[in-house]
């Protein structure tokens, strides 16, 4: 039986169609693939954004800056020397874009200016850091991106 360019044609899409359909149902099906949102509400978060920059404006406009620093042991986070220790009220959230399962939060209260995020809770790799922080009655946050190796 002899085959034209025609038919040759149907079967060569039926061809390509099966193998990307093959793709998707393995990247869906498969566990090793995460398809994980980097924001669970979307939308929420979006809204919340021109705060989020008000804040940030907050910290950007200090005279002395809270500074988040990578050493070998670990984040240290430094506050200003200015302010009081004890009324700083903050929340440090590291997040890993490649696996939720990672992110964590570590609520602070400060006895000290500084604070040390020890390096056996890091694994190595990408690490968004957001310091959400308070001190008399202004909002600040401060955003860093750091790798661990």
């Amino acid at each position: 039986m002899k085959i034209n360019w025609g038919t040759s044609i149907v079967i060569a899409f039926a061809l390509f169609m099966s193998f990307i359909l093959y793709f998707i149902i393995k990247v869906q099906a498969d566990s090793n693939y995460d398809n994980e949102l980097v924001v669970e509400e979307y939308y929420n978060h979006d809204a919340k954004f021109s705060a989020e920059m008000e804040r940030i404006q907050n910290a950007e406009d200090l005279t002395e800056k809270a500074v988040i620093t990578n050493y070998s042991n670990g984040i240290v986070i430094v506050f200003p020397n200015s302010f009081n220790a004890q009324s700083i009220k903050c929340k440090v959230s590291l997040y890993r874009p490649s696996n939720k399962k990672l992110d964590f939060d570590v609520p602070i209260s400060l006895s000290d200016a500084a604070l040390l995020i020890p390096k056996s809770d890091l694994v190595g790799g990408r690490w968004d850091i957001n310091m959400e922080w308070h001190y008399q009655g202004k909002d600040y946050l401060t955003k860093k991106i750091i790798y661990r190796y």
